[in-house]
């Protein structure tokens, strides 16, 4: 009786156009306690944000699992209550693990977006699930060019509480003013709270979103009003200790076993509420998960994305200036050495470094880092510092304007012996990028111009470009283009190619059926040229594209592609190191690619796609996938594979190259993680072992032990079975780390 009144009740409002504007929020008269209640006075006298409308699989209707939430605040806190309704008694949530930073379609939980500055550009997210498993992460760009603007890398403080009953589960949080950055006597902020509730496969937020936009976008939050302007939250410093001992070994070159005892520590500095000093020396990223391994048959660098924690907050201040592919400032080459003898990195100690980042005032970021790395007399490599300077300027509704400025100078030290600056030896980078993104979110885009400095090569040291993206809720279009010069050198960067002008466009239309299995579905065309002065055409592709979009949060796509490549250098396509193609030929083939992704609400599920046709001057069949098996609430364990069988005339290799990783995730409970994962590579004969176990006793103080393994794993004759041969390479980390508020 109760959900039917509720939902005619729902019903009323929508017939009536009702809509809550905002969200009052009054500070607590009593202490709250977190124990997943919401008993007491504060909460029953709190504004209650409700009517959550639906995001998923529809956006023009309110949610069948209906939310409520409920705000209030102290000096040290800003607390959150949610009651999450089921339409019935339920016990059966979806989680990927107890690890914390869940992410995905297919879980239960729910999460808030705080836009502290009313920007509607930068944003902070917290959520928690049924489970009682905590995620915090970062917005940028507004949420609005896809996932790649929101990241869960950045970890830090705050508590929560979570309980299920019968038809409905409740969560209580407590997030620290000290944890958010934030500008004094604002007297409003901008809010969304959104729901993922696995069920009804169903997706809610409390201000409605487009469904051609991602879930986090920031330009329809609503307002959150204080009832007194915030004060500064007091001194707010952090020190992060650790200790590391280590063990390693490389059997490659006889050397004998290395022990090592390593202490060093970060420390975190608000410097008022908005803007935070991070400081570290001697860093130690041990405890980093191991890349993912890609089978390389590209003629260029490949991208890994950073991982490190001290990196990530405000990482769209100095990460994302140009486009994909050809980024003045890469973090990675910071820490991380090429050994010019053998081509291997190699890393790269780091003595100490700052990092002052956040806003001045509501409409001006900034960023400044700075790094010491060490020298490394076996390659000849002097210590080197790296600086970067950047502002972003706020301009129209939600575009930006933003400035980079980067410099890395090598040091005598390992020379000369003085630790001087050494002129002749630095690379420097300079850069404009305009950010666009207009009040509704329809158009986006970027335009940009950097240029490289060395002291050597001056001319066409340049690259320019941009894209403009239109979205509605039928269509999507996006062009972008880039011209990269043939002596564009930002050392400190990552471009994939030089001596390049590049015109590239994609087109969607989306249809949306009323009944059924089907969310949404619809064609696309895409193109892809790219040319230069000295040869003309390099590359193009075109495609006639269809994807559909299930119910389930299953996703099926197809791609039929025709496509041109020229080779300017000679090129092994078998990825072997055998014969050669030709420089200054040409190639053009017809190529098949498709993907399914199941629904990941089962506890069996899977991603696989496959590539077959042409390739270069003979054939290629590509099959791809991850297989996992979900074994709630503890875990999962999944097998990535990639298949490539190249198929090439004499007297050119062919070949079968075999990636395959299986790995374990296992969670004892919120606090203790245990994580293996094994990769074989049969394109380098190597076979990896990465087993990590993390036990957090603390709020963000942990205790790693990393145990990882190479070695040679060789095929036989046929090819078809593999065995483990010598070892390479063996190291043991034990690192401790402590989180102290000061």
């Amino acid at each position: 009786m109760f959900l039917r009144l509720f939902t005619s009740l729902l019903l009323l409002t929508s017939f009536l156009g009702f809509s809550q504007p905002s969200l009052t929020i009054r500070k607590a008269t009593a202490p709250i306690v977190l124990d997943a209640q919401i008993l007491e006075p504060d909460w029953q006298a709190a504004e209650i944000a409700s009517q959550f409308k639906q995001y998923f699989p529809y956006d023009s209707s309110y949610a069948n699992a209906q939310t409520e939430i409920r705000v209030t605040y102290d000096e040290q806190f800003i607390y959150v209550a949610a009651k999450m309704y089921n339409l019935g008694p339920r016990n059966n949530y979806v989680t990927p693990s107890l690890r914390r930073d869940f992410r995905g379609e297919a879980n239960d939980g729910v999460s808030i977006v705080f836009d502290t500055f009313q920007d509607r550009t930068n944003g902070f997210v917290f959520g928690v699930n049924p489970f009682g498993v905590q995620r915090e992460g970062l917005i940028s760009n507004g949420g609005g060019t896809g996932s790649s603007d929101f990241t869960l890398n950045w970890d830090n403080k705050w508590y929560s509480e979570v309980k299920i009953y019968d038809d409905h589960w409740i969560a209580e949080m407590a997030i620290p003013f000290k944890t958010l950055r934030f500008k004094e006597n604002l007297s409003s902020w901008n809010i969304n709270f959104y729901r993922i509730d696995s069920q009804y496969a169903e997706r809610s937020t409390w201000s409605p979103i487009p469904r051609n936009f991602d879930i986090v976008n920031l330009a329809f939050n609503k307002e959150l009003i204080w009832d007194k302007p915030l004060e500064k939250p007091g001194g707010n410093v952090s020190v992060i200790p650790y200790v590391a001992g280590n063990s390693q070994r490389n059997f490659e070159d006889g050397s004998a076993t290395t022990t090592k005892l390593q202490t060093g520590g970060d420390a975190k500095i608000g410097i008022g509420p908005a803007l935070n000093l991070d400081l570290t020396v001697n860093p130690d990223f041990s405890q980093v998960e191991v890349d993912e391994q890609v089978t390389n048959l590209d003629r260029f660098e490949i991208f890994f994305p950073e991982r490190r924690q001290f990196f990530l907050e405000n990482v769209d201040l100095f990460a994302t200036f140009g486009l994909e592919g050809t980024r003045p400032f890469f973090s990675r080459r910071i820490g991380v050495a090429r050994d010019s003898s053998t081509g291997q990195n190699i890393q790269n100690i780091i003595y100490a470094g700052g990092r002052l980042s956040g806003k001045i005032n509501n409409n001006t970021r900034i960023g400044i880092l700075t790094m010491q790395a060490g020298e490394d007399e076996k390659i000849n490599l002097p210590s080197t510092n790296y600086m970067v300077a950047t502002i972003q300027q706020k301009v129209f509704a939600r575009s930006n304007i933003g400035m980079i400025l980067i410099n890395k100078q090598a040091f005598q030290d390992s020379i000369g012996g003085e630790f001087t600056n050494n002129p002749m030896n630095y690379s420097r980078a300079a850069g404009l990028d305009f950010n666009l993104a207009s009040k509704d979110n329809r158009w986006t885009g970027k335009a940009f111009y950097h240029h490289s400095f060395d002291e050597g090569k001056k001319d066409s040291a340049f690259a320019y470009g941009g894209f403009i993206n239109y979205s509605t809720l039928k269509w999507n279009v996006n062009v972008l283009t880039r011209v990269v010069g043939a002596n564009y050198n930002p050392e400190v960067g990552f471009v994939r190619r030089q001596d390049i002008q590049q015109l590239a466009s994609t087109t969607w239309y989306n249809f949306y059926p009323a009944h059924g299995k089907i969310q949404s579905h619809g064609p696309g065309v895409d193109f892809d040229i790219v040319s230069n002065e000295t040869y003309g055409l390099l590359d193009w592709d075109y495609n006639f594209l269809y994807r559909m979009r299930f119910k389930s949060t299953a996703l099926w796509s197809l791609r039929l592609r025709e496509e041109y490549t020229y080779l300017f250098d000679p090129f092994d396509p078998s990825g072997t190191e055998g014969p050669q193609l030709a420089a200054n030929t040409s190639y053009r083939n017809y190529v098949f690619v498709g993907s399914y992704t199941s629904d990941a609400r089962k506890r069996f599920f899977f991603n696989i796609g496959t590539r077959a046709g042409g390739y270069f001057n003979g054939n290629r069949a590509n099959f791809t996938g991850i297989i996992t098996y979900r074994y709630q609430p503890w875990g999962s364990a999944s097998l990535n594979f990639s298949y490539d069988g190249i198929r090439l005339p004499e007297p050119y290799n062919s070949s079968d190259l075999l990636l395959i990783g299986p790995r374990i995730d296992f969670t004892f409970s919120r606090k203790v993680f245990w994580t293996t994962f094994v990769q074989y590579n049969s394109q380098i004969n190597n076979l990896n072992i990465n087993s990590r176990f993390q036990w957090r006793f603390r709020p963000v103080s942990d205790l790693f032990i990393v145990y990882t393994d190479n070695y040679f794993a060789e095929s036989f004759e046929n090819g078809n079975v593999f065995y483990i041969g010598q070892p390479k390479s063996r190291a043991l980390v034990i690192k401790l780390t402590y989180w102290l508020n000061l």
